[in-house]
């Protein structure tokens, strides 16, 4: 197959977060309010829908915005913004991260094609990889490259993501693979930003935090649903590449 080693990131493309996140939100609420009232007040808190919370983010709506459309004002964002941040890795919500609908599909036929998958992620190490053991999914993984700090993979900084990559393209390198046709596979703008950044060809997929039309006006090489479609395009363009 062309691309021998590919780069592809966790989230997104492999791990559904919806759920962890909209709970997350739930729950900064849920406690802001709680602390409210121990003080004598109650907020006037509205709980968006989870189909309308994920299309806020999947069009990269602030989280302050959201905020205040749950009813909060000023100081209370900050507050619900910083409860937010310490629970989204609470182990009580990390168990709610779901497979994506045809990500094992996707890594196995990679794996059946020779495809080396890097996985290049903000998440620490051994979450990825308990949630990978847990879907029987660690063998389809040549290598991966996360980050120490927890909060990384929520706050999704660009530069995170391309020092990530970069790292992780000159391992493989020192290792002595090839990445002469190789690609970044994700579901943001760090992904695909990080990813041409190096000159590298981009997928993203539309599973994940994003929208399809966000994702389109960063102009990926390639624009798909999912990591199983991404695996039959890659798939095609070695069969075409061997006539």
């Amino acid at each position: 197959m062309t691309h021998s080693t590919i780069f592809c990131d966790f989230d997104g493309p492999i791990a559904d977060v919806s759920e962890r996140y909209y709970l997350t939100y739930r729950q900064g609420l849920d406690h802001l309010q709680a602390i409210t009232i121990a003080t004598g007040d109650e907020l006037p808190i509205r709980h968006l829908s989870k189909a309308q919370f994920w299309t806020f983010k999947q069009n990269r709506v602030p989280d302050r915005q959201i905020a205040h459309w749950s009813g909060l004002e000023g100081s209370q964002i900050d507050t619900f913004l910083d409860l937010v941040s310490g629970l989204v890795n609470h182990p009580s919500l990390l168990r709610h991260d779901q497979l994506q609908a045809n990500a094992y599909a996707g890594l196995s036929m990679l794996q059946q094609c020779g495809v080396r998958v890097v996985l290049v992620t903000l998440r620490p190490p051994d979450q990825v990889m308990q949630f990978l053991a847990h879907h029987g999914l660690e063998n389809t993984i040549s290598d991966l490259y996360g980050m120490s700090a927890t909060q990384a993979a929520y706050q999704n900084q660009v530069h995170h993501k391309l020092e990530r990559l970069q790292t992780a393209i000159a391992a493989q390198q020192r290792q002595g693979y090839a990445l002469t046709a190789t690609l970044m596979i994700g579901d943001t703008e760090a992904d695909i930003l990080a990813g041409q950044a190096l000159g590298m060809d981009t997928v993203a997929v539309t599973c994940g935090i994003r929208s399809q039309s966000y994702l389109q006006s960063l102009r990926p090489t390639h624009l798909v649903p999912d990591l199983w479609t991404a695996a039959q395009c890659l798939q095609q363009q070695a069969t075409l590449g061997r006539r």
